[in-house]
């Protein structure tokens, strides 16, 4: 898959109002919205539909549940093996699940990422050390074909 196409993708969802469990582009979504939204547009239908979820993210039953989901459709690499359109996982805090996504926009020296963050909607945000000390696991989009 192409990463300079994941990336126009996904920055065509900047300025997307945050809506839980959303992912409608220009009407709403959340990360993971975000990623289901971009994944249509590059990608083609979804490989599965998201249950419902809360805010929460089982974090009271400790699943991984979004972790368990990017390995079944996304391809996991290692961490240090950055590349504009990786999804990027975040654990937000110490010890919580992993419960933010983002599409990896630029590497190097201006590293960004675009991501929906409640109460500023889908924004492409600087790579800076407090998200990238968060970050649990990256991913690539499978290939084409």
């Amino acid at each position: 898959m192409s990463d300079a196409r994941i990336v126009a993708a996904a920055r065509l969802w900047l300025g997307t109002p945050y809506r839980h469990q959303a992912a409608c582009r220009g009407a709403g979504c959340d990360c993971l919205g975000l990623v289901r939204g971009v994944w249509r547009e590059v990608m083609g239908e979804e490989p599965e539909r998201p249950p419902a979820y809360s805010m929460d993210w089982a974090e009271p039953a400790r699943e991984e549940a979004l972790w368990a989901a990017a390995l079944r459709h996304l391809r996991a690499k290692p961490l240090g093996e950055e590349a504009p359109g990786d999804v990027i996982l975040f654990r937000m805090r110490e010890g919580a699940v992993a419960k933010h996504l983002g599409i990896a926009a630029e590497t190097g020296a201006r590293a960004s990422f675009i991501h929906a963050y409640s109460g500023h909607g889908v924004v492409e945000s600087a790579l800076s050390l407090p998200w990238r000390r968060r970050i649990v696991a990256r991913f690539a989009f499978p290939e084409e074909g």
